[in-house]
């Protein structure tokens, strides 16, 4: 979501600036020229329209709804795009510690690896699961009974204010040993 919200954010900066220039070269020509025609945009003749239009009309509510519809959508990303960090337990009541999901997941991995039955492993994490899948080319039901032991070992270690669910996948991978 946030990779959204970057992307619209220029996207909407952009329309907002050409609507801008436009508006910017309307009125030089309507200063310069003042009985000529519109040059880019035909505003006399959406003047003309608006005339007739009332608020009650299909086409003023349908612009209505469109518009909060589309603001409810920004909003919406605006606020799902936020920062996920993972709460630490606070060393005093002034102080709030947070860490990036990232950095709790590269911890987990670290961890996971330094096991010496572990050939590969990735691990993704938030602040409420931490999913590891792993490679070992022993049985893979001692290693993540192992790994899972590390994990919790770990997380008894890290100042965690709730600790999360874990989920260990350890699959036998070929190779020669």
């Amino acid at each position: 979501m946030r990779f959204l919200l970057r992307l619209l954010s220029p996207l909407l900066g952009l329309a907002v600036a050409a609507v801008g220039v436009l508006v910017l070269i309307e009125v030089i020509t309507a200063w310069v020229a003042p009985g000529s025609s519109p040059l880019v945009v035909p505003w006399s003749d959406w003047q003309a329209a608006l005339t007739t239009t009332t608020w009650s009309s299909s086409v003023v509510r349908t612009a209505a709804i469109l518009v909060a519809v589309v603001g409810l959508l920004v909003l919406l990303v605006g606020l799902v795009a936020r920062r996920h960090d993972v709460r630490l337990t606070d060393p005093v009541p002034e102080v709030t510690v947070t860490t990036s999901p990232r950095s709790l997941a590269r911890a987990v991995g670290h961890e996971v690896r330094s096991h010496s039955d572990v050939v590969s492993a990735s691990v993704v994490a938030s602040g409420g699961k931490v999913v590891v899948k792993a490679g070992t080319l022993d049985e893979p039901d001692t290693v993540r009974q192992a790994v899972r032991e590390r994990i919790d070992e770990l997380f008894t270690r890290l100042p965690l204010a709730r600790r999360p669910r874990v989920s260990v996948s350890v699959a036998a991978t070929k190779g020669v040993k």
